[in-house]
């Protein structure tokens, strides 16, 4: 386990909630999805798991929460 800093959080279209973090080591962006949405019918979203930078940015967000500081 790693030292990470949230950075935001963002609302997917299909409602899942994903939180990015920042390793403090290495500076490695993580994507993990923080909430499975109720209506979200994809195998790759569950929640605590990592998700692929690129497959996130295929699916348009609906919000970005202010940034952490």
């Amino acid at each position: 386990m790693s030292l990470v800093r949230l950075l935001g959080f963002t609302t997917l279209a299909c409602g899942c909630v994903v939180g990015r973090y920042r390793e403090v080591a290495t500076s490695r962006e993580v994507s993990y999805v923080e909430e499975k949405g109720k209506s979200c019918g994809s195998h790759g979203h569950r929640r605590n798991h990592t998700i692929a930078a690129e497959r996130l940015a295929t699916v348009s967000p609906i919000a970005l929460a202010t940034k952490a500081s």
